[in-house]
């Protein structure tokens, strides 16, 4: 059967990590570079699922096809869960992945590692334009650790250098894409959207679950 849609996303890694987790859909994954420019939507909502319907809806409507698009940031406890939904403008605009890191362990200093919990939070969000009786397939995914005392690793994106994944003893940024694909926040709610995606569209599950 098969279908079409487009990652609502410009960030390298977020497409490659869409793309290795949902590998196997009979599925063909487009991205904005594979369209005409058109706008960025604001990503001014409250909530992550705000953010990522809005990002959805924008793109269905720019390219006309069914859009999947996700918003995800870093909760942490001694923070009262900010940066949150906040995560990519955390410290300010034009700051890098890495000076955001840097940002946060300063937020944190002085805070000991037993109060330096924090989760990765991902919703999930795919909008396949308007059906009768039906809206956007919605998910969400979490992955439960602690922020480290300095950055490490070299892997991976914004917070993974000084998220420390329990029981092993690094962080995001020092395992292997297929060590991440296989725990993230990411990795669960795209899981989930597998399943909607068998039950929605009709895919057969061998094609798609393992």
């Amino acid at each position: 059967m098969g279908m079409k849609i487009v990652l609502a996303t410009r960030n390298g890694g977020k497409i490659a990590e869409i793309r290795n987790i949902l590998g196997g859909l009979d599925v063909e994954l487009l991205d904005a570079g594979d369209f005409p420019p058109f706008p960025e939507p604001r990503e001014d909502g409250e909530t992550f699922l705000d953010n990522a319907l809005t990002k959805a809806r924008a793109v269905h409507g720019a390219t006309g096809m069914p859009a999947l698009a996700d918003d995800s940031g870093i909760e942490v406890d001694a923070l009262e869960g900010a940066p949150g939904v906040r995560s990519a403008r955390y410290g300010g605009d034009g700051l890098s992945d890495g000076e955001r890191c840097l940002k946060l362990l300063e937020a944190l200093k002085g805070v000991p590692v037993e109060k330096r919990g924090a989760r990765f939070r991902c919703v999930m969000a795919l909008y396949p334009g308007p059906r009768e009786g039906a809206g956007p397939l919605v998910t969400e995914g979490m992955m439960y650790g602690r922020v480290a005392a300095e950055t490490a690793g070299g892997n991976g994106f914004g917070y993974d250098p000084v998220f420390l994944v329990p029981g092993r003893g690094v962080t995001v940024a020092q395992m292997t894409p297929e060590e991440k694909n296989a725990i993230s926040h990411r990795y669960r709610a795209l899981v989930e959207m597998k399943w909607l995606l068998v039950r929605e569209f009709g895919l057969e599950p061998e094609q798609c679950i393992e």
